[in-house]
C-alpha cells in the first residue's frame, strides 16, 4: 500500500509562547495548559527554553504528550529537559517565526517582546491567538483579534476549537 499524506491522522499542533523568565502564576498556567493539551492528544510546540516554555513542556510530558522545542541556537542540548523533539535552528530570535508557522493555533501566556513578536506574526498570518494575561494591543479603528481568556482550561478549549476550525473549514 502506498503511503498517502491525506489519509494520515495527524495530531493538532498548538504553540505555547511566553516569557523565559515567567512569574510563578504564569508557570502554573503553562504547566496546566501542557497537561490539558497532552490529554487532548495535541503536540505542544514552543521555543524550547525556560519559563513558560519549560513549564508547558513539563506539564505535557508528565501527561504523556509530545513536545517540540524550536531552539534559537545550534545545540539541541540547550533545550529544557522536557522537550522531547529539540529542533536547533541557529536563527536566534528569528526562530519565533518557525514556532508560529508550525502551529494551528497559539496560546500566549504573559510574555515579553519575543512573545509580542510571535503574537504579531500569528495575527499577520491568520493563525488564531488565545491570550492568557498577555499583551493588550490597541490601535484606533483596528480590531486586534486576540481571544482573551482567564483560565488554562478555557485557553486550551478555544485553541483546540480554533485549530480544528482552521484545518476543517
Amino acid at each position: 500500500m502506498k503511503w498517502n499524506a491525506s489519509s494520515v491522522d495527524r495530531p493538532t499542533r498548538i504553540a505555547v509562547v511566553g516569557s523565559s523568565e515567567a512569574t510563578p502564576q504564569e508557570e502554573a498556567w503553562a504547566y496546566q495548559v501542557g497537561r490539558l493539551l497532552a490529554a487532548a492528544g495535541a503536540v505542544v510546540i514552543c521555543g524550547g527554553r525556560g519559563g513558560v516554555m519549560e513549564a508547558v513542556c513539563r506539564g505535557a510530558v508528565e501527561a504523556g504528550g509530545l513536545t517540540v522545542g524550536i531552539l534559537p541556537g545550534d545545540d539541541p542540548n540547550e533545550a529544557n529537559p522536557y522537550v522531547r523533539l529539540p529542533l536547533p535552528t541557529g536563527l536566534g530570535e528569528a526562530r519565533n517565526a518557525l514556532v508560529v508557522r508550525a502551529a494551528e493555533a497559539v496560546i500566549a501566556i504573559g510574555g515579553e517582546f519575543g512573545t509580542l513578536s510571535e503574537i504579531a506574526l500569528a495575527l499577520k498570518w491568520g493563525i488564531p491567538v488565545i491570550g492568557l494575561e498577555t499583551w493588550a494591543l490597541h490601535r484606533p479603528g483596528v480590531t486586534v483579534p486576540i481571544e482573551r481568556v482567564s483560565t488554562p482550561e478555557e485557553a486550551v478549549r478555544r485553541a483546540l476549537a480554533r485549530a480544528r476550525k482552521a484545518t476543517n473549514p
